[in-house]
């Protein structure tokens, strides 16, 4: 089983640099105003069409969950050295679980998260921490 997302993007080159980094592959069809990633971890159908109108999906975000906390480091190796603005969260309270993520924003504004979990628990967020809402937002990854 894979999920499938469209998303529409003001530039397609500059999306396809940034879910390439975030996927670790090459779209499996790239055109000039399309591009398909098909990946088997996560399981996902990626399409990018170009449209140069698109603002993004403003206090959306997405994530991709892995299963260990080198995962997560990994990816802000990966995502860093490919020069995106990154935010990190280690063991923080967000949405009733402990998690360490990583947090980058692709070219079009949405945010997208690689995180574990490492418990359950009963409070929603941490006293500090500004979680999944539009302060995170506003914080995620600012030029």
């Amino acid at each position: 089983m894979k999920t499938h997302l469209n998303f529409a993007t003001a530039d397609l080159q500059k999306s396809v640099a940034f879910y390439s980094t975030l996927l670790q592959t090459a779209p499996a069809k790239h055109l000039a105003d399309y591009a398909l990633f098909i990946t088997e971890d996560p399981g996902l159908e990626l399409a990018l069409d170009l449209n140069p109108e698109s603002t993004g999906a403003h206090g959306a975000h997405y994530g991709v969950v892995v299963s260990s906390t080198d995962e997560v480091d990994r990816a802000i190796e990966r995502l860093q050295a490919a020069g995106l603005q990154t935010r990190v969260e280690r063991e923080e309270t967000c949405c009733y679980a402990n998690q360490t993520k990583v947090w980058a924003q692709d070219p079009d504004g949405r945010r997208w998260e690689v995180y574990t979990v490492h418990e359950e628990t009963s409070a929603r967020d941490d006293e500090n921490t500004s979680c999944c809402t539009t302060d995170a937002e506003q914080a995620c990854c600012a030029a």
